[in-house]
């Protein structure tokens, strides 16, 4: 048998990999200024940042109240951390994500900020956290985790630059009832394509196989049901 030519051999899982995220970044580039006006606020995006706004609030009855360092990993034009910024608490608020025209919005947001002193932008990508580690005590991912076709590994570095008893809260689409799977592995991949919402024992493995203490799961919603993760180092 004839080896495959380089036009015909399929392409390698780095290069699929590159090409999933390529999409991705220019998908949300091209989101990035009607984002904030998104029919999605209501059904999913403004669930999410109540839920960890709630999660944040719980953490700190059992941490003990004190100044935070929060990242916010595919924040997107950074509507989570902006909320915060008033918190007394919040010392740091950093807003990473791959589209640089999501993380120019988020820019444009911080510059009328009161709290823009708090605020910072940070385009990178979500396998490749440009922090030292334990620089932060809490860390969010919402909406975002099924664009990343790392996942396991991602996890891994939010729980690298996570310091001892900070908090990952980490929000996706919720998959294992029948509406969960219709919503998100039907319609969302179908619209979004290279995407993957994993189910709820499999992010359960993942952040054990990270080595976080404790892991707490709920689902959230209806109509749009979302997993929420809360996982403490």
């Amino acid at each position: 048998m004839c080896p495959s030519s380089p036009e015909s051999a399929e392409p390698r899982p780095a290069e699929q990999h590159a090409a999933v995220r390529q999409t991705a970044r220019q998908h949300f580039d091209q989101w990035a200024h009607s984002y904030d006006r998104s029919w999605l606020n209501e059904l999913v995006f403004f669930p999410t940042l109540r839920a960890c706004q709630e999660e944040i609030v719980r953490w700190q009855q059992w941490h003990g109240h004190g100044p935070f360092r929060l990242l916010d990993v595919g924040c997107g034009t950074g509507t989570l951390i902006t909320s915060l910024a008033a918190w007394p608490d919040a010392e740091l608020l950093v807003g990473l994500d791959y589209s640089p025209m999501m993380a120019r919005r988020l820019a444009e947001k911080m510059a009328g900020s009161p709290h823009a002193h708090k605020l910072h932008a940070v385009v990178a990508d979500s396998e490749r956290l440009p922090f030292a580690d334990g620089s932060f005590d809490v860390v969010t991912c919402c909406n975002s985790f099924h664009h990343y076709p790392h996942q396991a590994a991602v996890i891994g570095g939010f729980q690298r630059v996570l310091r001892p008893g900070g908090v990952l809260i980490l929000v996706d689409g919720f998959r294992d009832n029948v509406i969960g799977w219709l919503v998100f592995d039907v319609a969302v991949t179908w619209y979004e394509q290279q995407v993957h919402h994993a189910a709820w024992s499999a992010v359960r493995d993942m952040i054990d196989a990270a080595g976080f203490a404790t892991l707490r799961q709920r689902k959230l919603g209806v109509l749009a049901p979302l997993l929420v993760n809360v996982a403490v180092r």
